[in-house]
């Protein structure tokens, strides 16, 4: 663990650091080790033969040993039944977005190759309470927007209620992915929608935001936004 924890001292980037340390407010336990370097350093510790010794660590000090122990929890290769053990130990110590983010990208083969395991294995996250559990359960969605499960998911997003900013915006962002993929069935969900307000909107302004939405389309969503009520 030390001899990781001083390779990552020596990768670090005190401008990355700075940068980084803006987009996540409340982490200030961040050494400014880029991505790609920890995704780099990950696989070079999951060829070796003792990766399961610091997956199983709990001395974790800074926010770059949690993301490379996500990384090699998420890209190592292992039985189904493993990888639900480890990734039920590793979600509730997730607390920022891009912890959860960066993970749920790399589990996109172990979806691949156990689609329908994975999908149950979220399905309790969905629920959380916890504000990073929540968006992890939804991040993991993204995966899933496809023919099979669109229903669903616009189904799930009728029963969203999470109160916490990080779950709300993972919540908008798949919609913005839905509408993307399968534009007819999200825009009649939007007119119907139950969502809150903030979430609704949110989903709208992400939308509208894509590149890959023409100019039409974006000034009608614009007009189907929720005007805040004025007395």
């Amino acid at each position: 663990m030390n001899t990781i924890r001083e390779e990552l001292i020596r990768l670090a980037d005190a401008k990355y650091r700075t940068f980084h340390s803006a987009l996540l407010p409340g982490t200030d336990n961040l050494i400014g080790v880029r991505i790609p370097i920890l995704r780099q350093l990950a696989k070079e510790m999951i060829r070796c033969d003792d990766w399961r010794a610091f997956a199983d660590s709990a001395d974790l000090c800074y926010y770059e040993e949690t993301m490379l122990q996500g990384m090699v929890t998420a890209l190592a290769t292992m039985e189904w039944e493993e990888r639900v053990r480890r990734l039920s130990g590793f979600v509730p110590r997730i607390d920022n977005w891009a912890v959860c983010d960066v993970v749920c990208g790399d589990l996109k083969g172990v979806v691949r190759k156990e689609r329908l395991a994975v999908w149950q294995f979220i399905q309790p996250y969905l629920r959380a309470g916890r504000e990073f559990e929540r968006r992890f359960g939804i991040v993991m969605l993204f995966h899933y927007v496809d023919e099979d499960h669109i229903d669903q998911l616009l189904a799930y997003a009728d029963t969203f209620d999470h109160p916490a900013y990080y779950a709300r915006m993972a919540m908008a962002w798949l919609l913005s992915i839905c509408f993307v993929k399968f534009p007819v069935q999200t825009m009649d969900y939007f007119r119907r929608s139950k969502l809150d307000a903030w979430t609704y909107n949110k989903a709208i302004q992400k939308t509208r935001e894509s590149l890959r939405v023409d100019k039409a389309t974006k000034r009608e969503l614009e007009r189907m936004k929720i005007k805040p009520h004025t007395d």
